[in-house]
């Protein structure tokens, strides 16, 4: 890389850092290269981005940002990864560690809250955006549905009476017609 193309990765990369609600570090010992774009198909696949970079350039994009304090962790061959849900880029890179022992999980901030490999994983248990969107239309949906219920049930009965009724005046109709 020449100097121009490094300020080119150094502003790319402070633009990253100043609009990712989340960054994960890794270290990534001597992945493969087939182990290494299946990473980065998984990131793809749940939104989030992943970058090998290089430490020095990272700690220049890094200052003055709300992800200053993940400086300590760039050591050794590091990667970034980041997306837009928190959550989504935790899960992609904790499910991958799973699989993976050269994939490790150094840590990872949360906007300013530095976060261990431990809190990263405790934040890829927690259910997604989408998910959360769907447990919330599913609860708006439920009330609507039990509101309905409670509605027609009592509007059945009142009919039930009243057939009750009907049937009873025919039935006392018809018994003096027949004496």
């Amino acid at each position: 890389m020449d100097r121009a193309q490094k300020r080119e990765f150094v502003a790319g990369l402070a633009q990253v850092f100043a609009a990712a609600p989340m960054v994960v570090v890794t270290r990534n010992n001597g992945l493969t290269v087939a182990e290494a774009t299946e990473l980065r198909r998984r990131m793809r696949a749940a939104g989030a981005t992943y970058k090998v970079a290089k430490n020095r350039l990272a700690w220049r994009a890094l200052e003055g940002t709300a992800y200053a304090g993940i400086q300590p962790m760039l050591r050794g061959p590091t990667a970034l990864a980041w997306a837009a849900d928190p959550v989504a880029v935790a899960k992609a890179a904790v499910d991958y560690s799973k699989a993976n022992d050269r994939f490790v999980l150094v840590g990872g901030s949360l906007g300013t809250r530095l976060l261990d490999p431990e809190g990263v994983r405790a934040l890829a248990d927690l259910p997604s955006l989408d998910e959360l969107r769907a447990r919330l239309v599913g609860m708006l949906a439920t009330p609507a549905t039990r509101v309905a219920g409670v509605l027609q049930a009592p509007a059945g009965q009142v009919a039930r009476v009243f057939a009750a009724l009907a049937r009873k005046n025919e039935e006392g109709a018809a018994e003096p017609a027949a004496a």
